[in-house]
This record gives structure tokens, C-alpha cells and sequence, in this order.
């Protein structure tokens, strides 16, 4: 039986968090432990599996996931790139397929390309006339060097991201066709843009229409695999940009036609893919004519983008207009942590809350009340995986409920709150730092989301965040007329 060896290496980086990633951030599976994490589970790995295990054997290596946070150490990157090439070199010349699963949006302090690096050590390891295939996030960035040594990849159809099980199946079956004997080419185009916002949204915004064109394609069998990247506006590498890929056996005049059009329509519509941010101020002012439940959306300091989650902005103004209806919020503030489980359950604590990583923001002080100490255990409400987010502590100060975690956890969902005992329908306004989750979790049953124009080193005003690698000119940092869309082609073996 022919043998496939899987491995995972993913993080979404903000390059303008302040706070490295550490290795012990990551949770690393080797071997068995790889398979029994993701069989049976809605993820990249979890479907590729359930395709690739009906006719091969899979070897399984190493999986490296963290949380999205600022860029890897110097230490942390040496290390991860070790233990990666240990995982695999011992199954050089045994296998006779590859599939990576990644994300696209990694970065360490001294390598701008993670992704590519591993897939050109790969091949440089296991020889050309293996057939390597990955699946990454939309938000990824697809450099030169990941489509050079790599012979397809697929992409998320989704967002907010539904589909990753999904899109481990198309990996899965792309792979069985390279290994079976057919020739890819890989056509992409790249685009200047950097794009967030409401429109991004694929069940309901303009970015969908080039999805659902692509699939249709895929549908069709006209090409094997494509998709629609929109990059990470918060890593800056300087590969940064949005494109269109396919995957195909046709010749290039055949997927030129509808390459340049869906590429010419993402163009068109980059003003359109950018965030409508409201100013506190004004969102609080409107906000005071719904009796219901409002959503503050700190977008800002989204932990899931990258971001520490330390921002205190929005329930200090809170704090400091004498908002009276009740607050949920979360944070991410290890002091604070500390201090609460020193001071124990139903005490009184005073102390300095926000800004432990981002010093943007300055520590204010609130009077606490220390109602719960968790372990950090939770299952993810959106994916039914197992999350920790630290030691966590519920803090109440008159009207605000606080979830304090010691480390930073993506909050796409309310599983930190629910983990908790919070019911977050039961609050005037919460803070949720998510650029967008799922509507069932918030947006169904709320009056209003504002998405509030905050500081933060994840912060849809891009002209705050200061690029400085990028290639340039890049919409919307620069005006950019005349723009001429070139499609770029590579024959896979």
C-alpha cells in the first residue's frame, strides 16, 4: 500500500503585536497523536484523512498549531524548523506523497517566508517526483517560493472560516490525482490590495461572488482547484498582496478568460472590501436608542488576527462616561490573573487592568469584585475543539463583567464566556474582539454591531498600522491608477 505522510505547521502572525511568539506557545502532536487529534474532526487534516486513508496508509509526523499572536522568536522558529525536519527526514524514500496543511500568514523575527521554507525543504529532502500538495487559510499569502517547489495547494472557500474540513478534501483527492499521474499547472495572478470588512463575508458580500465562480469552475471540472486569497493585512512580509489561483490540466488560453475576470472584479471592488469603522463616540450616541443587546466589535485587538487581546480602550471610555447597563467584556491581562487568585474568590481586588503587552494601552485602575477562577479549559463553540486560555478569572466592578485570561485566545465564538458560566445574552453591550464571528453567536439575536474604530495592532485602519516590508505601492496605503492584471504560470512535474 502506498504511503502518505501529513504534517501541520500553522499560526496567523500580526507583525505590529509587540509580544513574540514563544515555542511553548504551540501545540505540537507527533506521530499517532497527530491522526487521533484531527480524525473525525471539522479540520483540514480531520478531511484529508477521511480521503487518503480509504487507499493509502498514512504516516503521520509532526503538527504544529498556536494560536494567532506577533511573531516567532528567533528561538522559537529555530526550533520549530528543527523538530520539523526531524519529523521527517526518517521517511525519506518511504513514502509516495505529501500533504501539508498550513495556513499562509506565519512569520518569525528572522524569516519572512515560514511556509515556503518548509515546503522547499521538503522537496529539497524528499526529491522532485514526490508530489507535495498543501491546503491554507484565505488569509495566507502565497509566495513565490510555496507555488516553486509545491505541485498544487487548495484554499478556504469561506469567511468566517466554515469549510476547513472541506478544504482538506480537496486537498486529499488533489493529491491522489497527482500521485495517479496528472500534470497540474498553476495560474495566479497578484493583486495590490489589501482588503477587511463587511463585503468579505462570502454568504453575503461582494468577495463571495469571485467564491462562488471559483467553485463553480471546480464544479465543473474546468480546473482542478482555485481559490481566492485575501492575505493577512497584519503580517507584513514582502510577498503581501491578495491573488487568484487555479489549479488545472488545460492549456492557458482555456482559464485565462475567466482567470483575468474574476481577478478584474476583485480589483473593482477594493474600496468597497474595506471596513466601515464607526468612532466610539458616535457608536455610543446611536447605540442609546435600542433597548436591547449591542455588540462594541474591538476588531482592533483581535487575538484570532494576531493580536495580544490586552486592549482596555473601550470599557475604559466606558468606565469613564459612567456607562449604568451591564458590560461584558474580555481581556487578557496575566497581572491582573495573579493578583485575583493571590487575593481569592469573593474578594475585593483594586488594580491596574490592560495594556500588559501593548503598551499603547496605559493600565487604569478598577475596583473588583473576584467571582471565578478557571482553569482555561473550553471547548471551541464554533469547531467542538478543546481551547485553554490560561488560568481565567470573572471579575464584576458595579455594571462590568470581565473574562480576564492570563494568555491570549481567539474570541470568534462566546466559548470563553460560556466556559465561564456568562451568558452573554443577558448583557447590555460586549465587547467582542473578533472582526466577524458566525451571526448565530452574536449578530442574530443583537440590535446593533458596531465596529469601533480602536486602536490595536490588528486594526482594520491599515494607515495606522505602519508597513514598512510590503511590496509597494499597495491599496489602500497607496492610490494606485492604470493597474494592469498579469497572470503568472508554473507546469507542475
Amino acid at each position: 500500500m502506498k504511503k502518505i505522510l501529513i504534517a501541520e505547521m500553522a499560526q496567523e502572525v500580526s507583525t505590529f503585536n509587540p509580544k513574540l511568539t514563544d515555542f511553548e506557545l504551540f501545540q505540537i502532536h507527533k506521530k499517532n497523536n497527530l491522526i487521533n487529534f484531527h480524525k473525525d474532526k471539522p479540520t483540514q487534516i480531520g478531511g484529508a484523512i477521511e480521503v487518503l486513508e480509504k487507499s493509502y496508509e498514512i504516516v503521520p509526523t509532526i503538527g504544529a498549531r498556536a494560536t494567532s499572536a506577533g511573531r516567532m522568536s528567533k528561538k522559537c522558529w529555530k526550533i520549530l524548523s528543527e523538530e520539523y525536519i526531524k519529523a521527517i527526514t526518517p521517511y525519506i524514500d518511504k513514502i509516495d506523497g505529501i500533504y501539508l496543511s498550513l495556513h499562509g500568514a506565519m512569520q518569525s523575527i528572522d524569516e519572512n517566508d515560514p511556509e515556503g521554507w518548509i515546503i522547499k525543504k521538503t522537496r529539497k529532502l524528499f526529491g522532485k517526483n514526490i508530489p507535495i500538495i498543501f491546503s491554507m487559510d484565505l488569509h495566507g499569502i502565497l509566495t513565490k517560493k510555496m507555488i516553486s517547489y509545491a505541485d498544487g495547494f487548495t484554499s478556504f472557500h469561506t469567511y468566517p472560516h466554515i469549510d476547513f474540513h472541506d478544504t482538506g478534501i480537496r486537498a486529499g483527492k488533489l493529491l491522489i490525482s497527482n500521485i495517479n499521474g496528472m500534470k497540474f499547472k498553476i495560474s495566479n495572478i497578484r493583486i495590490p490590495a489589501l482588503v477587511r470588512g463587511d463585503e468579505l463575508i462570502t454568504q453575503t458580500g461582494c468577495f463571495g461572488n469571485q467564491i462562488k465562480k471559483i467553485k463553480k469552475l471546480e464544479l465543473n471540472n474546468k480546473i482542478m482547484a482555485g481559490g481566492a486569497l485575501i492575505g493577512n493585512p497584519f503580517t507584513d512580509v514582502p510577498e503581501l498582496c491578495s491573488q487568484i489561483f487555479f489549479i488545472h490540466t488545460k492549456n492557458e488560453k482555456d482559464i485565462n478568460e475567466d482567470l483575468l475576470a474574476i481577478g478584474k472584479e476583485f480589483w473593482e471592488n477594493r474600496t468597497k472590501m474595506q471596513s466601515n469603522l464607526i468612532k466610539i463616540d458616535d457608536a455610543l450616541e446611536d447605540s442609546k436608542k435600542f433597548n436591547g443587546t449591542i455588540i462594541f466589535t474591538d476588531a482592533a485587538d483581535a487575538p484570532s488576527s494576531g493580536a495580544p487581546g490586552d486592549s482596555n480602550f473601550i470599557i475604559k471610555y466606558l468606565h469613564k462616561k459612567n456607562y449604568k447597563k451591564k458590560v461584558l467584556a474580555p481581556i487578557t491581562d496575566p497581572n491582573v490573573v495573579k493578583k485575583a487568585i493571590k487575593s481569592g474568590i469573593n474578594s475585593e481586588l483594586y488594580c491596574e487592568i490592560g495594556g500588559y503587552f501593548d503598551k499603547q494601552f496605559k493600565p487604569f485602575k478598577m475596583n473588583f469584585q473576584v467571582t471565578l477562577i478557571s482553569n482555561g479549559d473550553h471547548i471551541e463553540e464554533s469547531r467542538n475543539v478543546k481551547r485553554n486560555s490560561g488560568i481565567t478569572v470573572v471579575l464584576i466592578s458595579n455594571n462590568f463583567t470581565i473574562v480576564c485570561t492570563s494568555k491570549p485566545i481567539s474570541l470568534f465564538d462566546r466559548s470563553l464566556f460560556i466556559a465561564n458560566g456568562i451568558n452573554p445574552k443577558s448583557y447590555d453591550l460586549i465587547v467582542v474582539k473578533s472582526p466577524h464571528c458566525r451571526p448565530e453567536y452574536f449578530d442574530e439575536w443583537s440590535e446593533k454591531n458596531y465596529n469601533i474604530d480602536a486602536p490595536g495592532s490588528t486594526s482594520a485602519n491599515l494607515h495606522s498600522l505602519g508597513h514598512t516590508i510590503c511590496s509597494r505601492p499597495i491599496f489602500p496605503l497607496e492610490k494606485i491608477t492604470n493597474l494592469k492584471l498579469k497572470i503568472e504560470h508554473k507546469i507542475t512535474k
